[in-house]
């Protein structure tokens, strides 16, 4: 059996997604192979170390209860990185709302990837 630290290493693919302004606003972060492990903040930053803080959470009370406790969706046959070419004008207008919520354009790129694929999977749910 795997002790708990090995859980805690893995790296759990997560969704993030907006939450309405009439829900509350900000940002809801789940972790898809963590069975209702979820997590929200005002910012996808304070969304993302929320969702890490109930991510240790969430396998440390499986670990201490003897529950399953699944390794995440291979990804060795992938990097992360990957080059993509875009109009010029869609690099400012991506520049710009990133720095209306006040994270580097990767960071925003990376929530809207995030979004839309998490809305993929929700509807075919």
């Amino acid at each position: 059996m795997r002790d708990l630290n090995y859980y805690l290493k893995l790296e759990y693919p997560f969704n993030i997604e907006p939450i309405s302004k009439e829900d509350g606003g900000g940002y809801l972060i789940s972790f898809p192979d963590l069975k209702g492990c979820i997590s929200d903040g005002d910012t996808i930053e304070k969304a993302i170390k929320n969702g890490e803080d109930a991510r240790r959470v969430w396998i440390e009370a499986s670990f201490e209860n003897n529950l399953e406790i699944p390794e995440p969706r291979s990804t060795d046959s992938y990097s992360g990185q990957f080059k993509l070419r875009i109009p010029k004008i869609l690099h400012k207008e991506l520049s710009n709302l990133a720095k209306i919520e006040g994270i580097s354009m990767n960071q925003y790129c990376l929530y809207l990837l995030s979004k839309s694929v998490g809305y993929k999977q929700n509807k075919e749910l």
